[in-house]
């Protein structure tokens, strides 16, 4: 009785995460159990990589906890971070749909877990639950659409632009005005944005001296949002 207690709260627990995650929220009950029939829970160390460039695509990933970086390497070794993932986020969708090799390497920033949904299987659930498709593409669109301004700005704007443009989707995202903590190093900070640390740091250091932030570490204070958007559309230059 006692195992049978201990398991029916581990399957309440994970059908809570499920819950929680926008992709299945809309679902009815008995969807969710069917989902939860078929997922396994997975624990990255720090480093860890979820997945390499040209594996196969078992599956995908909804992150519960934790930060993932997607990224891509140089001939030469150098790192360009593509993305960050976090917490309810879909990791390796696209290519578990499209039944491709993950097309960029994948490792945990820091201690992680996630739900890992096998290919075979979920592809028969969506048979018989198109709800589940239906969030599943609302939420890659979004997720498409965030590509699309990411690599526009990698191509089209010069690093003060993908600076300002960063620091804005994260004053969107996280519905901050003003007060910003930026989580990840200054590192990869500048590979997420295509430069390097020290062309980083320069440029922040212009933005302070001119009043369009303030920055003290990992803090910054943006003090003038509308020069950054002035920035981002290349309207102003000097940094």
């Amino acid at each position: 009785m006692l195992l049978l207690s201990i398991m029916k709260i581990k399957e309440s627990q994970c059908l809570a995460k499920i819950s929680d995650i926008a992709l299945f929220q809309n679902l009815p009950g008995s969807a969710k159990e069917i989902l939860h029939a078929i997922l396994v829970e997975k624990e990255f160390r720090k480093g860890e990589n979820v997945f390499t460039e040209g594996d196969e695509a078992e599956g995908f990933y909804v992150l519960c906890r934790g930060r993932v970086k997607v990224y891509k390497l140089s001939p030469d070794g150098k790192e360009q971070i593509l993305h960050i993932v976090e917490s309810k986020e879909l990791l390796g969708a696209v290519s578990a749909f499209a039944g491709t090799p993950y097309p960029a390497h994948s490792e945990a920033m820091e201690k992680s877990a996630a739900l890992f949904f096998p290919r075979a299987e979920f592809l028969e659930i969506i048979k018989k639950e198109p709800s589940i498709v239906m969030n599943m593409m609302a939420n890659l669109a979004f997720r498409l659409q965030h590509f699309t301004r990411m690599i526009e700005d990698l191509s089209l704007k010069e690093v003060p632009g993908r600076l300002a443009a960063y620091l804005l989707y994260l004053s969107e995202k996280s519905g901050e005005e003003e007060n910003l903590e930026i989580d990840i190093s200054k590192g990869q900070l500048a590979s997420l944005l295509g430069t390097i640390p020290e062309t980083l740091s320069r440029i922040l250091r212009k933005m302070s001296e001119q009043g369009v932030l303030e920055v003290k570490g990992r803090k910054i204070k943006l003090l003038k949002k509308g020069v950054l958007q002035d920035i981002v559309q290349g309207g102003k230059t000097g940094f």
